[in-house]
């Protein structure tokens, strides 16, 4: 491997500190794998015209990770040392988002790119934040702690989101995997954090104290095991301890977010290694202890399936909806009430359920709809009438594809996706006239 090329930059300096220069390394366009070509063209777009404006602007986070990984990108995300409100006057396509810190939306047709302006995370606490543990990237200005080692969870460092420089908002980020920026203009990747030394090692790292990150944002612990599942990496010994230690933090994150997180892991296409390993960590039973306790052969088989149908496609189908997720996760373990909602349910419990997280009442009213018409579907004995009838339901395309990731019946999918797409025949035949009503007549009435 070619030498690589290091750039010394130098970062604001606050008043209470000596002056301190961080080298990242620069990695040239021979010594990586990233080719303008396998990015998104509107993606680029933004990219030449914020520095045509005269701002730098890389590509940033997972974009950068997938495409050296030679994996196909979900998102292609933006850091600028534009405003947002700069990048709303370059682009008039562009809306901004947020309120604790803003966003740029660039769109494209249906197609969004996310612009954020380089921040940096500053601590308001009294305290100096905790040094960082073994083998962790410790942040520049992390000053050493005074404490006794008491490895206990610590309470939250309440940050405040404010512009920074590319240096720190690389150290704001999670794991060193995801701090690293493509420059479009010298076709360069800059690493300040060791993530690419990482990828080669196929290594989960966290940026700062483990400790102090998870209990920061205890979704971050989430997102080390669905990484480390979905990438086949491992775990960085600090990153392991830490979740040992602040697991049962992840019920202090906010439920609605956990509820998405969990449908993004079903649909990552990695449900079943990442599954096991929240199980095996002891998060899963924090989260939804109504899957964890059962733990069956059946639960790993479903997951496999969901799995195995995912692989099929390049991004995640729109087939895949919440509600055959939901019931991937749920029916191996706990049997669904298949009886129709009655329309006084308010104070009903709903019918599944995961720990306390607030699963919708569409998603789970859509996953009974399609689990009732299964047994129809495979019935071949039904009228056309009732094959009608079912052809024109809502939830027979998700009914569908759970017969295709679940059912085991290819004879009996292809028979639907037929009738679906073609429809029932009425019989042919002479059609028999009605005849028309006779008027009765009264007798007459003799006196």
């Amino acid at each position: 491997m070619a030498p690589v090329h290091v750039l010394p930059v130098r970062r604001p300096i606050r008043s209470d500190e000596a002056p301190l220069v961080v080298a990242p390394t620069v990695v040239s366009r021979a010594d990586h794998s990233i080719s303008r070509q396998r990015i998104d063209p509107d993606a680029l777009k933004v990219l030449y015209r914020l520095r045509k404006f005269n701002h730098t602007a890389y590509l940033v986070g997972g974009g950068v990770r997938d495409l050296l990984l030679e994996r196909h990108p979900k998102d292609f995300d933006i850091g600028t040392s534009a405003h947002p409100h700069e990048v709303k006057r370059i682009f008039r396509n562009c809306w901004i988002i947020g309120r604790r810190f803003r966003l740029a939306h660039v769109r494209f047709g249906n197609k969004t790119i996310e612009v954020a302006t380089f921040r940096r995370q500053v601590p308001t606490e009294a305290q100096p934040a905790s040094g960082a543990a073994r083998g962790s990237v410790r942040e520049p200005d992390a000053a050493s702690s005074q404490g006794d080692g008491n490895r206990r969870a610590r309470r939250p460092v309440r940050r405040d989101n404010t512009f920074g420089t590319p240096e720190e908002d690389a150290f704001r980020r999670d794991f060193t995997i995801n701090g690293l920026f493509y420059d479009i203009q010298t076709f360069a990747v800059i690493d300040y954090v060791g993530g690419m030394a990482d990828l080669r090692r196929r290594l989960i790292r966290c940026i700062g104290d483990p400790d102090e990150r998870f209990v920061e944002d205890p979704v971050r612990m989430l997102r080390a095991i669905s990484f480390a599942a979905r990438l086949d990496f491992r775990l960085d010994a600090p990153v392991r301890e830490g979740i040992a230690r602040q697991r049962a933090e992840i019920r202090n994150a906010s439920p609605a977010r956990l509820v998405e997180e969990m449908y993004k892991l079903l649909r990552s296409g990695a449900a079943a290694r990442t599954f096991k390993r929240l199980s095996r960590t002891g998060l899963l039973r924090h989260i939804a202890p109504e899957v964890n306790r059962p733990r069956s052969a059946e639960l790993w088989r479903s997951l496999e399936a969901l799995d195995a149908y995912r692989a099929r496609f390049d991004e995640a189908p729109d087939s895949l909806s919440n509600a055959i997720l939901l019931g991937s996760l749920v029916c191996p373990v706990q049997t669904v009430d298949l009886t129709p909602p009655r329309r006084d349910s308010r104070g009903i419990p709903p019918r599944v359920a995961l720990g306390e997280l607030p699963v919708a009442r569409r998603d789970i009213e859509h996953l009974r709809q399609l689990l009732v018409l299964q047994p129809l579907l495979k019935d071949p004995g039904l009228p056309p009438r009732r094959v009608r009838g079912i052809l024109g339901r809502s939830s027979l395309p998700d009914a569908l594809t759970w017969l295709e990731i679940h059912g085991d019946d290819p004879d009996t999918l292809a028979r639907w996706r037929d009738l679906a797409a073609h429809g029932v025949q009425a019989p042919r035949g002479r059609r028999r006239r009605r005849g028309r009503r006779r008027r009765s007549r009264r007798a007459p009435v003799v006196e």
